[in-house]
Parts: C-alpha cells; sequence; structure tokens
C-alpha cells in the first residue's frame, strides 16, 4: 500500500529542548508520493472535495468520520466512528501514509496521538492553538498582525467592565466551538449584557468579548505552505454573509491593489509565524480607512475558497494536498472572475432542477446566460434542512457584476439581497 512510511514520532511542533527543529528539518525533506494514501479526520464535503482533487495525482482516501456514507465517504474509503475513538484513530493510522484534517474540531488528543503512530504534518498545536479564540488572537499578535481589541471574559460583572472600556456595540464569543454564527452575541446596549453572558456562559467554555469593527468588507485570503516552508497564497476573496452564513464570495474582491497585496502578506506572514503546513484560511475586516483586521483561522481547506475549484489553476483542495504530501505547490493564479455562491437546505431542490434542466429560471436573460457559467458542486449529505451547507455553485464570468445578477435573476436565492 505505501510509497513511503514514516516511522512513528512525536508532534511535529516539539517543546523546546525536544528536538523540534530536528524533526522540522525531517519533515522539509519528506515527500509522500503520488500512490500514498492520505487518511482524512472528518467526512464533510471538504473531505470529499480533497479526494476528488487528490486522486487526480494519484493519491487514495481514507476518512474517519460517526456518519455512515459521509459526504467524503462516498468517494473513499471510511472508518465509521466517533472523532475521539482511539481504537479508530489507531486504525486510520495504520491505513495512511499521512493524516490531515477537514475541520478544527477534531480532538486535539487524538491528533496528537496520531502524530505518534503515523505523519500528520499540521500537528497538533496549531490545532490546539486555532480550537480557541484566545490562543489564536494571542498568535495572531505574536506574528504582528492586528486584531480586534479583545478581552477575557470571567464573569458578568467583568463583561460590564469590557464593555465600558471597548465600547458597544461588541462582540462575546465563546472561546471554543461556534461556527456560522453560532457561540456569539452581537451586544448593542447595556440592557443586552446579562441575557448575553448567561446564554454563552451555558456552553461551558470561556469567554471572550471583542470590539466591534465597523466594515467595509469581509475578506478572506487562503494560504498554503509546506514543510519544506514554500508559501503561496490565492487572490483575495471579498465575502458577503447573510444571518451568519457564508452567502457569496466575490473573486477578484473589489478592492484597490495595495490592500490585496497587503492582505496575502499578512495571511504569509501568520502562515510562517505559525509553522503552518497545509492550508490556513485567514478571514479579515477592512475599514472604511483602508486597514485590515484579522477576525478568525481555519487550518484547512475553507468555505471562501470554493471558488478555486475551477477559477484558478490550481483548486485549494489540490494546492492542501501538494502541501500536506511536501510536493511542490501549484500555480494559484486566477483565470477567470467568478463568483461563488452556497448552496443551502432551502435552496438545494431548485438547484437540482435546474441542473436536470439546464434551466436556471424565467428571468436569467439570455445574454446573461452567456456571459455566466455555472459550475454546480452538491456534496450528497443525508438529509436536508434550512441554512445547512448543500452545496455550492461557481459562477464563471467575464465581469463579476455578472454572476452577482445572474444569483438574482435566477428566483434561487430570493430575498438574499447583494
Amino acid at each position: 500500500m505505501s510509497r513511503l512510511k514514516l516511522e512513528a514520532a512525536g508532534p511535529r511542533l516539539a517543546p523546546e529542548g525536544g528536538g523540534g527543529e530536528a524533526r522540522a528539518n525531517l519533515d522539509a525533506e519528506k515527500v509522500i508520493a503520488p500512490g500514498s494514501t492520505v487518511g482524512v479526520l472528518g467526512g464533510g464535503q471538504l473531505g470529499r472535495m480533497m479526494a476528488l482533487a487528490g486522486s487526480n495525482l494519484g493519491y487514495r482516501f481514507v476518512t474517519l468520520d460517526p456518519t455512515p456514507e459521509s459526504p467524503c465517504g462516498q468517494v473513499a474509503r471510511q472508518i465509521v466512528a466517533g472523532y475521539g475513538d482511539r481504537a479508530a484513530a489507531q486504525e486510520l493510522a495504520a491505513q495512511a501514509d499521512v493524516i490531515t484534517y477537514e475541520f478544527e474540531n477534531v480532538d486535539a488528543d487524538v491528533a496528537a496521538l496520531l502524530e505518534e503512530q503515523s505523519y500528520v504534518p499540521q500537528g497538533s498545536r496549531l490545532l490546539y492553538t486555532t480550537q480557541h479564540r484566545l490562543r489564536e488572537k494571542a498568535a495572531i499578535e505574536a506574528a504582528g498582525v492586528p486584531v480586534a481589541p479583545y478581552e477575557q471574559i470571567h464573569n458578568e460583572e467583568g463583561l460590564r467592565g469590557a464593555a465600558s472600556r471597548l465600547g458597544l456595540p461588541a462582540v462575546l464569543k465563546t472561546a471554543t466551538g461556534g461556527y456560522d454564527g453560532k457561540g456569539q452575541w452581537v451586544i448593542r446596549s447595556e440592557a443586552e449584557i446579562a441575557e448575553a453572558y448567561a446564554t454563552l456562559i451555558q456552553a461551558g467554555t470561556e469567554l471572550v468579548l471583542e470590539q466591534f469593527i465597523p466594515f467595509e468588507k469581509e475578506l478572506s485570503v487562503i494560504a498554503a505552505r509546506s514543510p519544506r516552508g514554500e508559501i503561496r497564497t490565492f487572490p483575495v476573496a471579498e465575502n458577503i454573509h447573510i444571518d451568519n452564513i457564508l452567502h457569496a464570495s466575490i473573486v477578484p474582491a473589489r478592492i484597490g491593489s495595495g490592500v490585496q497585496a497587503e492582505a496575502e502578506k499578512l495571511a504569509s506572514r501568520i502562515a510562517e509565524s505559525l509553522g503552518a503546513v497545509g492550508l490556513l484560511a485567514v478571514e479579515m475586516f477592512l475599514t472604511g480607512d483602508g486597514r485590515l483586521y484579522v477576525n478568525e483561522l481555519a487550518p484547512r481547506p475553507h468555505n471562501s475558497g470554493h471558488y478555486t475549484m475551477e477559477a484558478n489553476a490550481t483548486s485549494q483542495f489540490e494546492q492542501h494536498v501538494r502541501a500536506i504530501c511536501n510536493l511542490p505547490l501549484g500555480d494559484p493564479a486566477l483565470r477567470t472572475p467568478v463568483v461563488m455562491v452556497n448552496v443551502l437546505g432551502e435552496h438545494l431542490q431548485a438547484v437540482e432542477q435546474a441542473v436536470s434542466t439546464g434551466q436556471w429560471g424565467e428571468r436569467v436573460p439570455s445574454a446573461a446566460g452567456n456571459r455566466v457559467i455555472p459550475k454546480v458542486h452538491l456534496y450528497g449529505k443525508q438529509g436536508s434542512a434550512p441554512k445547512r451547507k448543500m452545496g455550492h455553485v461557481n459562477l464563471l464570468c467575464s465581469d463579476v457584476q455578472d454572476g452577482l445578477d445572474f444569483i438574482q435573476q435566477t428566483n434561487i436565492w430570493r430575498n438574499q439581497q447583494l
């Protein structure tokens, strides 16, 4: 099965005095050749698209996920077990030559166990950092990159004091967990403080209050870094959220070239500072006076990078496989303007009908249809529900406004104004 099997080793980023530098040097020289097996912790859509892209390079895939016939499990071998199942993790280690994760809420202890028995080039240290907002913010600041002013919250009295110092509105967040707007509360007045604290403290984790940044645009940059230290960044995506869920990504982003260059530079700086391997998605706020603040990190492929699947010379998923296997990184250049739009549960039936008939709606004029090429990706999830991500559509176009007009004209995403 294996083209290259590494000997068992400790954590990739070992503590000082624990051989970390020697281990990093060893990793920099290792290449996981095509024909090897990639193990994926998590069987969701990110793992699915990673397996599809990586198979073109000759890699095999096996995933660990508790849901039978998971999206990734439909295109790769699957071990059906919980993420905290140590025996299942050991089975994954036995089957794979290199292991990656497709979402950051993997048990960091299990990731550390896998480091002992297989090769996890991303390491458990970065996972440990990005799983906790306070640790993540400290790491971003250590890289010399600005974040929104924040304070750790220990009790309701402390929240009132922090709200006074940071000013309202401010955003109260759980330090762990939470995605698509879950685990946070925008506090707009002192009257909301007690309810916000009482609600979020039930998560049983630390809380953090962030100063609200009156941003002009939400941006993201996907950076890739290999063990040999090569870094490449994808073009900046301009992101539009509705109900705290990513609705659309617009590339090229409607920003100046200076902001584009600065955003890519900040993403590269963070990836280098953290010693990241694989992809690192860096979400940012752009203010009206041109300042950038990093909001969050994700050490994996990211929803806002789905546009790369058809629009770029190399997709984010192929790039991730290249990075963790220590291959030369691919060219991330944009080949065509593109607008990515998410398909949620409430959109799925209409999109499936459009795929079946080739008709995207009576309001789509033939001229617009000629200017926009929709490329559909459905994830094969079991059970559709409102607000659940079921797929996405990449709208290839000559101008991003044509893509934005197409979204509105289909009437599939009605009442979701861009």
